[in-house]
């Protein structure tokens, strides 16, 4: 990469590569898909229904630039069908149930989800010839959390208080089982494959209308002209936008192309420490961004526990990637708020694009200057 900017990179990596994107129906996962489709990706992705019509990857129309499938992750026999149908090289394993209040609602379902998907996975990948490369995201709450400041490390202990933290947990269990069983790096000649797991904060960006959510929850109260309820202003949070963890996923998964031994481990992708603060802060920030709007104090006390604090180290992926998050909690809601006020005027794929055009101009500059 020495000699190439990163998105001439990232290009040469995946262009005309098959690419599997679980979950690519999601927030994130829609996003991604775009990206690898201007990197020149074959993209399939396999996934549910989306949650609503206004979801990003409805809006962007999603389905019409990559090979659109709709599956359960939890059926086995249909995953490994798949995969060795489609033979992808590489895969990007993003599908989940990814709330922590729903997995109170839906624990069983947040449990078979978050853990027996992401074992057929990887038993599909055991299976086939044809994955060489994988990228398993989980979420930073896989850590148990003791709501210290210091931020976690990729070697701290897992854990869980709430069903979707502990089901994500025993997802990086399994992944590691699977990794040290039948795709330990010692024996690589033998296999040929490469497994990685990431994990990254809470991430915010256009086209997420996921219920309770601060940024939804903010855009629908100002498009409505109406007060934001906040649940806990005082929780704090490793705040980023959606592109910086999906820029460290595509790098990642690029350089393990050509160094599959050394970078098959788990990764932290989270922002700087400046970026890290409360969700009244953010309120404010996005309100003043926005233009207009107020809100209210909602905390309860006997609500459903969810973390106040949690931080993630991100040294290992700056010192052996070469990534680093770019945007600061201002620029990271002016990108956000962006696409919110202009995805009913402007088309939706196409002001995707531009945001990620624009991402990559802020990466080339402050990474290659």
């Amino acid at each position: 990469m020495e000699n190439l900017g990163i998105d001439s990179f990232l290009k040469n990596q995946y262009n005309d590569k098959k690419v599997l994107v679980t979950g690519h129906t999601g927030f994130k996962g829609s996003w991604l898909s775009i990206w690898l489709k201007q990197l020149g990706a074959d993209v399939v992705g396999v996934a549910l229904e989306p949650k609503s019509e206004s979801d990003n990857f409805c809006l962007a129309n999603v389905s019409s630039i990559v090979k659109d499938i709709r599956l359960d992750i939890r059926d086995k026999s249909a995953i490994i069908k798949l995969i060795n149908d489609e033979k992808p090289e590489i895969i990007f394993h993003m599908a989940a149930q990814p709330l922590v209040l729903e997995s109170y609602e839906s624990p069983l379902e947040t449990f078979e989800t978050n853990t027996l998907g992401t074992a057929n996975i990887l038993e599909a990948i055991r299976l086939t010839d044809a994955v060489k490369t994988a990228v398993f995201i989980t979420t930073d709450k896989v850590y148990e959390n003791k709501e210290w400041i210091w931020p976690y490390r990729e070697d701290e202990r897992m854990g869980g208080y709430d069903p979707y933290s502990a089901s994500k947990g025993a997802s990086e269990l399994i992944i590691s089982s699977y990794r040290n069983s039948f795709f330990n790096p010692k024996d690589y000649s033998k296999h040929g494959k490469s497994i990685a797991s990431v994990r990254a904060g809470n991430v915010i960006g256009g086209g997420d209308w996921s219920e309770n959510r601060i940024i939804p929850d903010c855009v629908k109260a100002l498009e409505n002209n109406e007060s934001i309820d906040i649940r806990s202003p005082k929780s704090v949070r490793p705040w980023q936008h959606v592109l910086e963890p999906l820029g460290g996923y595509l790098l990642l998964g690029a350089k393990m192309m050509s160094q599959p031994i050394e970078l098959a481990e788990a990764w932290n992708f989270g922002p700087e420490a400046e970026n890290v603060t409360n969700v009244g802060d953010l309120v404010e920030i996005v309100i003043q961004t926005y233009g207009k709007g107020s809100w209210n104090d909602l905390s309860d006390a006997a609500a459903p526990h969810e973390a106040k604090l949690l931080a993630l180290d991100i040294n290992k992926a700056k010192y052996r990637l070469g990534w680093k998050p770019l945007l600061n909690i201002k620029e990271t809601v002016e990108f956000t708020v962006d696409w919110y006020k202009n995805y009913d005027a402007e088309e939706v794929l196409k002001l995707c694009q531009r945001q990620i055009d624009d991402y990559i101009k802020v990466w080339k500059s402050r990474n290659e200057n």
